[in-house]
């Protein structure tokens, strides 16, 4: 037995991490729904509020300031109030609030000694997390064999276009969707599709975007974008290195795409030797599969995939045949011990808990809430329509998407205690990155009765 198993199985650290599991159970009964702001907490939450805006030099888009605790769904702010957390840092906090497994296993992060992990010092949780994603990322035939763990979804992403760029030199261009998000990178801001993002910022990359698909139109949507894309292709021949896909778009407003029309691109792609590159920072872990590439049967075109946000940590992973060159993929650190401890806790979670497939948790929870709103929509026609979404990536379109009353129902919605996020343009619509470790039907009904009012 090594030292370290010997220190991680002590009766006393089992002990300490039981104790603090009993006091954590303890202090959140008192968390069951929720509440105002205390008044006596006003003047103190509005000068940190204040403090926090003028130090970081842009300002909170809430007034959002959380003490550190909460209740699965419920987050406690420094103001004494406690909301619904419904967007969950943007899809960062996928099983809730102080969840006492996850606190567990990120004790046991948190006691091993080398606090950041990285390229000349990773540790065997970091293989076996690896291990892990490799083999769920190809359970019905991929060949991505290779995993690369980073720091953020941005740099997943940029580490995918190192290497597909390494691969198709000297191509020197990319491809990428109408109304895409990938990151805000020096790189990578020239290919998301807004260009506030790179405002005053040089140009780095030359990008061509294709129209994402239209539900409204199946058959005249697939011939649009195959039409770009061979036009584009004539415009610069061998000029492009990859095309990254968001299977679901995200930042857009949660806007799935088809698998016959990712099927019918990356035909097209494959013929003309360009890398083909899911960026699933948003959309891992959020269908009834573990991948969207999986769930829009994509297991054999799939180059390399790129993951984020509710796996804590992020990843790259590739073919063999896109193995970087010595030197070319290499990162100080690529996670603390915490996070990697947190990430296998909850991929394993999602894999073993019943959260998958037709009749897993994330299937029928997002069935049971677009029902919902859809008698909202029968209430206010004029106020609320879909489409609501995939998976645990709920969306709706207020006031038929007008700017401005969108994000101010937002603001109503988090005054009222729910936690939402715009997304899109054109139009911009309400949407949910659920808590789904914790989310239950009388949370939903919960919320429902709030966007009623709200409304």
């Amino acid at each position: 037995m090594t030292h370290a198993k010997s220190f991680f199985t002590d009766a006393r650290i089992i002990q300490a991490k039981n104790l603090i599991k009993e006091a954590l159970a303890d202090h959140q009964l008192s968390i069951q729904g929720i509440k105002d702001a205390d008044p006596q907490l006003k003047n103190e939450f509005e000068e940190r509020v204040k403090e926090i805006s003028q130090n970081r030099g842009i300002s909170l888009f809430y007034d959002y300031l959380g003490t550190g605790f909460g209740h699965g769904p419920f987050v406690e702010l420094a103001d004494g109030s406690i909301k619904y957390d419904f967007i969950t840092g943007i899809g960062v906090h996928y099983l809730g609030h102080s969840h006492p497994e996850l606190i567990s296993h990120s004790i046991d992060g948190a006691i091993g000694n080398t606090i950041m992990q990285g390229n000349l010092q990773q540790n065997v949780d970091s293989q076996a997390l690896i291990k892990l994603l490799v083999d769920q990322a190809n359970i019905n035939g991929a060949k991505l064999e290779h995993c690369f763990l980073t720091s953020s979804g941005v740099m997943a992403n940029e580490n995918a276009l190192k290497m597909a760029f390494y691969k198709r030199q000297p191509a020197n261009r990319v491809l990428a969707f109408d109304k895409c998000f990938h990151g805000r990178t020096l790189s990578i801001s020239q290919i998301t599709d807004k260009p506030k993002y790179r405002d005053g910022l040089p140009e780095t990359l030359a990008v061509d975007y294709i129209p994402f698909y239209d539900y409204h139109d199946h058959k005249g949507s697939i011939e649009r974008s195959i039409a770009t894309l061979k036009k584009y292709i004539a415009r610069y021949p061998g000029k492009h290195a990859a095309m990254l896909l968001e299977l679901i778009q995200g930042e857009a407003g949660s806007w799935p795409g088809h698998k016959e029309f990712f099927k019918e691109i990356i035909k097209i792609l494959k013929e003309n030797n360009i890398t083909v590159i899911a960026d699933e920072v948003q959309t891992f872990g959020r269908t009834k599969n573990l991948f969207a590439f999986q769930y829009f049967e994509l297991d054999q075109d799939i180059d390399m995939v790129c993951i984020g946000k509710n796996s804590q940590v992020c990843a790259t992973l590739f073919k063999n045949d896109h193995k970087p060159g010595p030197g070319l993929i290499s990162q100080t650190f690529t996670s603390s011990s915490v996070a990697i401890a947190a990430s296998y806790y909850i991929i394993n979670t999602i894999v073993e808990g019943g959260y998958l497939g037709e009749s897993g948790k994330i299937e029928k929870t997002h069935q049971y809430f677009e029902s919902k709103l859809q008698e909202l929509h029968k209430k206010h026609p004029d106020k609320i329509e879909g489409p609501y979404g995939i998976g645990a990536m709920i969306a709706f379109t207020p006031y038929k998407g007008d700017f401005e009353k969108a994000k101010d129902f937002t603001f109503r919605l988090f005054k009222n205690g729910v936690l939402s996020f715009t997304a899109g343009g054109n139009p911009t619509r309400v949407r949910f990155l659920l808590p789904m470790g914790c989310i239950e039907t009388k949370h939903i009904d919960d919320v429902i009765a709030i966007i009623d009012k709200t409304l």
